[in-house]
């Protein structure tokens, strides 16, 4: 399981022209599925991302996690963050998990992170979205359950 991690300002997603989530101070995550990935993944990454320390303390210091920076998480499914582009100039989605078993881990997911007793709100599953954000620092933050960077 994958995600990409933004602390934002703000963000929303829409679909169809409708607000379907939005939040202000937080995190942004984009989270991917593949074939392989369990609960135990989910568990890992949603643990991880609830503790993660990534807003400033009153001294400028990233050492707030985002319940004690006040903050809130909107999750998007992002099956794209299994995309190959290594071969050929059109990325191969094949690592990416069926529908199925990812909108198993990606509910899941957002329930552990709701949970840990966080404010969270969603895109749609499988549905074209647009997503807007103003990513605050920049802090972008790439977590894999299963390997590191």
């Amino acid at each position: 399981m994958r995600a990409v991690i933004q602390r934002v300002s703000r963000a929303q997603v829409t679909v169809e022209e409708e607000i379907v989530g939005k939040i202000g101070r937080g995190l942004m995550v984009l989270l991917g599925v593949t074939h392989t990935d369990s609960e135990a993944d989910a568990d890992y990454l949603a643990d991880k991302i609830a503790g993660l320390r990534i807003f400033e303390d009153e001294l400028g210091k990233m050492n707030l996690d985002t319940a004690a920076a006040g903050g809130q998480i909107l999750v998007v499914s992002q099956f794209t963050l299994y995309g190959d582009g290594r071969r050929g100039k059109r990325p191969s989605f094949d690592a990416a998990a069926p529908p199925e078993h990812a909108r198993q881990l990606y509910e899941y997911f957002v329930q552990r992170i709701r949970d840990a007793g966080l404010p969270c709100q969603t895109g749609r599953f499988r549905e074209m979205m647009q997503v807007e954000l103003v990513n605050d620092g920049p802090v972008t933050i790439l977590l894999d359950s299963t390997k590191t960077f």
